[in-house]
């Protein structure tokens, strides 16, 4: 994968609607997805040199996502905070130049504001995986 522009990352929250649609978070300047896996260790006194050995496909899977930014609408705001004070799993999607699609359940799990004097006032949020997350490669 090449260089690619960081705001070609995209994170979109579900309406919830049947069929779903998507529409793309608030201002956000900043994202960072990171895809995570346990391992399960099932090394035993007769685990060859004495090395690791690690269980495949037996471990928690997990996707973490945060993102920065400022206010775009009063919408958006309004969906995030609720999202947020509800704290239900709702679909978000994740598109990843070059890489793919991420797609499933996420909480919010953190949302922060902020503001200096003579700036802008800005948020933080953080997602936490809350189910099987789809992927599709781009």
């Amino acid at each position: 994968m090449g260089a690619q522009r960081g705001k070609d990352l995209l994170l979109k929250i579900g309406d919830g609607g049947s069929p779903e649609t998507f529409v793309t978070v608030a201002g956000l300047r900043a994202r960072t997805v990171s895809l995570n896996a346990r391992t399960v260790d099932v090394t035993d006194g007769d685990s060859a040199g004495r090395w690791r050995e690690l269980l495949a496909g037996a471990g928690v899977r997990s996707a973490a996502v945060s993102g920065q930014g400022v206010f775009r609408d009063a919408a958006s705001d309004a969906l995030i905070r609720e999202v947020f004070f509800s704290q239900a799993a709702r679909s978000w999607r994740l598109i990843v130049p070059d890489f793919g699609t991420l797609e499933g359940p996420f909480l919010v799990s953190a949302l922060e504001y902020a503001g200096e004097h003579e700036g802008e006032a800005s948020f933080a949020m953080s997602l936490a995986s809350a189910g099987e997350i789809g992927f599709s490669a781009l």
